[in-house]
Parts: C-alpha cells; structure tokens; sequence
C-alpha cells in the first residue's frame, strides 16, 4: 500500500519565508461579472467559484504540479491494485453554523448531493463502486477498475462538501441557505449587497490552527471595466484577478508602481474557450456544417487582437497544458474558401444563426461581433442574442441556442474535464457544463471509457490520440483558445496564489505586508 502521510506544519504553511506572515486587514478584490449564486455545488461560473472557494472545501487541494495537498483529508492511502482510496479526515473541523463536520456529510454530498447537481462529478462517480465510512473520521472509495485520474477529481469545485443536515431531504436548488452559503472554509459568508460587493469574514474555528490571516475580504461588483482599472490605480481594490481588467489595458495597468502580475494558478484549470454549436439542430447537425465554421472563424486574429497576443489558439478539444494532448487529425486554419465550399457542397439555404456571448465583459462582445462578421464572409448569417449570466445560464443548460460562448475547466485530467463535454451519456438538460451541444458517436464513447480505465498511466495515450482525431474530424464545438488569465495585485499583498486553482482556493495563505 502506497501511502501519502504529509506533513501538515510543511504543507498546511502558507507563511513566506521571507516575512513572518501578519495577522489582520481586508482584501479587496474585483468579481467580474457578479455571480448568480454561491452555492457551489449548484452554480459553477468562474466568478461564483472565485468567491465560494473560500466558503466550501473539499478532501484535497492541488499544486502547480498537479500533485494533491491535504485539504478536508489530512492524510491519504491509494491500494497497491489501484481499487481502494481512503482519506482521514482533519480533526475538530466546523461548519459555519458551529455542527461539526464528519464523514456522514462526506457520504452525503460524494453519493446524494453533487451527483445530481454537478456533472463533473456524476462523470467521476460513474468509476466508483461504492463509498462507505468505517467511521467519523474515515472515508473510503472503491472502485470499480483502476481509474488513475480520480486522485485529481477532489478539488473544491469539484467535489465541494455539502452539509448534510441543511440539504438532507429538501429541494437542492431552492433550498434557503443557498442564499447564506455554509461551508468548512477559512471564510465564512457575511453579507451580499446586490450590485455592490459580497463580504465574507475569517472563521475563527477553523480547524488550521492560525489560519486565515486576514480578517475579511471584500468582492467589489464594479460593471465597467475602465471604472476597475481606476478603483486598482486609487488603491480602493488590491486585486484584480484574471479577466477582471480589459485586455487591451492589461500593459498599462501592470506598469503602475507597486504593482505585481502573475500568469499562476491556472494548471489545474487550464481554460479552453469554444462554440457551443447545437447539433440537434439544422444545419448544426451536418459535420460538414460544422467544418466550415472553423475554416470561417479568425481565431489568429481573436488571440492577437482581442487578447492582446495572450494564450493560444486551440487546436482541438485537449488542451495543449492537459496531459496526452496531440495533434492528430484535421486542423482547421482560417480559410474563407474552403468554408465557403463546404457550404456550397451541403447546400445550406442561409438560414440565421442565433449567437449567443459569453456575459463577461467587453473583450467576449466584441469576440461575438467578430465571429459574426467571419461567419457573414462566407454568407452564414448570424444574431447576437445577449443576456445577463443567469439568463446564458438558462438558456444554455435548456438547449435554447445555435451557437454559443463559453469556457470550461479541464481540470487536470482529460478523464475529468474533457470527456464529460462529449460523451452521450452527459447528454442531461440543466446544466451548461456537460455535453451542451448534444454530440453522441459510440465509438468514441467506448474509447473515452478505455482511455480513463487504461492502467498504468501511459497505457492511455493510444487512446486519447484516436479521441482528439475523431473530435477534430466531427467538430461537435468550435474550439477558440486556451486562454491566459494573468492576474495583477498590489505588492503588498503576499502568498497570493500557492495553489494550481489560484485565487479561488489560496486566500487562506494571503497576507498583507503592512
């Protein structure tokens, strides 16, 4: 038996060892746009991730390696077959509202909760056999076959822990303390003004001893993106975290005095933005249809232009930072002509297209005019339909779109954050993180199953290579780029990201340097 004991005064230390970590003050931070919802096992947009990662945990957190960090679980053994995982969880842990947390909430939320809410999760727990608790303080899984991924599929917007006696036998999606989220983690909920900011607060029982350091952090809502810039240059916001600033302003903000930038906490997510393109739906159902929005789209210029030269042009459904990413199968370069050929081949009558943006600021418009004004060229019409987050939400998660903006986690693992935007079997209405576009081939089904299931490791990449061809040829979605979000911060803030899930899931380390 493998064991992976590690040493809490190493691991659980955020303090730099520079400075003695300081004690006190408030941090505050741009969310952009505000979320529709903080419960984390129901609402999963970026911004809602940013600000419920602090109010829920799960049994483990990530590096920038990849490799897994005591969180919830302390410590962690992986059976030598690969079958049996079991985590012992921390001690004197406290939900928000004071009732300890054990294993029951564990068994709750992995079995009950989250499989009918998350999607990425139900994936997940379609390799595992079963999930007991031998007692308050253990959890053990078993699997059904060795599945090399699942050590990864523990991060706290994927498997955040729900507790149990406010959700147990209650409608999950209307359940009141959706409004007052109640986590495990170093900050609690303390206030949402709606428009202005959300406040969260230290949780003096939290189970790291000394941790958090800060007292309160405050989430401004400033809707314009010029208005951020300035409330960051005034010194009234300490953080703007990736996609929160313009991009074409990105430069001159991060050359303002005492002003610091990093591009980390980003590995576990590595964000790919694409087309949602509705293939239960004419012409979006032909290949070939689908083919020709790819020659059509100027993705170059989308990179160089509208991101300011930051991240990289997608070149299928992997992307290039996820393990056993390749290159196979056809690639798809602007090209008007062969677009136009394709059209022409499949005999498309020019029906419109509705587009939908991503609600996301003004760099995601202006994305949506350009592909509009692409997809015109080669004599594709097409509607820009824009609405606020929850109403992209809804209309996403209920198919009510041709075409539509997105981004996704791929969460360290092709067999976590890649499969579930394909394969049949996530064809679920209610969510727009599964497989939105409603995309079915068999084959490829069974080879995403072999390829999550292949043990050693290695054994796996045959596989993937075969997957990324067939998706390159069938074009579900358009993919677009892997995008870069850097993020820009006042030098006196300190051990501002020390995980690979960044300022979501690492302001229990952060200091302020006085």
């Amino acid at each position: 038996m493998r064991r992976f004991l590690l040493a809490a005064t190493l691991l659980l230390s955020g303090a730099s060892f520079t400075f003695a970590a300081e004690d006190g003050g408030r941090l505050n931070l741009i969310v952009q746009p505000e979320p529709p919802g903080l419960m984390l096992g129901i609402v999963q947009n970026g911004p809602a991730s940013l600000v419920a990662g602090q109010i829920y945990e799960s049994l483990l957190r990530y590096d920038d390696k990849l490799q897994p960090q005591p969180s919830l679980a302390k410590s962690w053994e992986i059976s030598a077959d690969g079958l049996t995982y079991t985590f012992h969880l921390q001690d004197n842990v406290k939900f928000h509202d004071g009732v300890p947390m054990t294993a029951a909430d564990v068994l709750f939320s992995v079995n009950e909760f989250l499989p009918k809410t998350l999607s990425k999760h139900r994936n997940t727990m379609t390799r595992v056999a079963s999930v007991t608790a031998p007692d308050d303080k253990t959890i053990v899984f078993k699997l059904k076959a060795p599945f090399e991924p699942f050590i990864r599929a523990m991060d706290f917007g994927a498997m955040p822990i729900i507790p149990k006696h406010l959700y147990e036998g209650t409608d999950y999606a209307t359940n009141p303390n959706n409004e007052k989220p109640i986590g495990t983690g170093p900050f609690k909920f303390a206030e949402w003004k709606k428009g202005s900011y959300i406040k969260l607060v230290k949780n003096p029982d939290y189970y790291i001893k000394g941790k958090p350091y800060l007292d309160e952090i405050y989430y401004q809502i400033i809707p314009d993106a010029a208005a951020r810039a300035v409330a960051f240059e005034s010194g009234a916001i300490d953080v703007l975290p990736g996609g929160t600033v313009e991009n074409f302003d990105i430069p001159r903000v991060s050359a303002l005095p005492h002003t610091c930038v990093t591009d980390k906490g980003w590995e576990y997510y590595a964000p790919m933005s694409w087309l949602w393109l509705n293939n239960r739906t004419k012409p979006m159902d032909n290949p070939k249809f689908r083919q020709a929005i790819m020659y059509a789209m100027d993705r170059e210029f989308a990179k160089d232009v509208l991101w300011n030269g930051m991240g990289r042009v997608a070149d299928g459904p992997f992307s290039s930072k996820l393990p056993f990413h390749s290159d196979g199968g056809p690639q798809y370069p602007h090209d008007p002509a062969k677009a136009k050929a394709l059209l022409k081949e499949i005999g498309y009558d020019g029906k419109p297209l509705r587009l939908l943006p991503l609600p996301y600021g003004e760099t995601w418009q202006r994305w949506a005019e350009a592909v509009k004004q692409n997809l015109a060229e080669v004599g594709i019409p097409v509607e820009i339909e824009a609405t606020d987050v929850a109403g992209w939400n809804q209309r996403v998660a209920n198919w009510d779109y041709d075409m539509a903006f997105t981004y996704l986690y791929q969460n360290g693992d092709p067999a976590i954050g890649v499969d579930r935007n394909y394969k049949t079997d996530q064809i679920l209405k209610g969510s727009p993180w599964n497989n939105v576009e409603g995309y079915s081939n068999p084959e490829l089904d069974g080879i995403f199953e072999k390829a999550a299931l292949a043990f050693p490791a290695q054994n796996r990449q045959a596989l993937y290579d075969r997957a990324q061809e067939i998706l390159r040829k069938d074009v579900p979605v358009a993919w677009l780029t892997e995008l870069a979000f850097p993020t820009i911060y006042n030098c006196k803030v300190q051990d501002l990201v020390t995980t690979s899930t960044g300022l979501s899931n690492s302001l229990r380390d952060t200091w302020i340097k006085k």
